[in-house]
């Protein structure tokens, strides 16, 4: 068997509060025994970053490695998606409002007194 052929899964990182360990949530479907239906689930994986490049909402590949601790038997391997910032969308929010013209404050309109 070849050494580098190991597991790798893309997932959506849900916490970033861990020192150099992110939280990586991973979605998929199969079919229900009973049913036969398509059933979504999601699974946990703890992945070590040692630089902290992934931040919340980032789209990450991790990939299957020796054990960190406990918990923690994946590495991050890239950032595939960033997510958007706060900050960015409110500049974004911004441009719109003053290419559109609409940063005037509207006036409320008064009912029939």
């Amino acid at each position: 068997m070849e050494r580098n052929h190991r597991t790798s899964i893309q997932g959506v990182v849900t916490s970033v509060k861990m020192a150099k360990t992110i939280v990586v949530t991973v979605s998929t479907e199969r079919n229900d025994p009973l049913y036969q239906k398509r059933v979504g689930y999601s699974k946990k994986y703890y992945a070590h970053d040692e630089h902290g490049q992934a931040h919340l909402g980032d789209v990450v590949t991790i990939m299957a490695c020796r054990s960190y601790s406990k918990l923690k038997k994946f590495r991050l391997v890239s950032v595939d998606q960033v997510a958007p910032t706060k900050e960015k969308v409110e500049a974004v929010e911004e441009s719109l409002e003053q290419t559109e013209g609409s940063t005037e404050a509207l006036e409320p309109t008064k009912e029939a007194e």
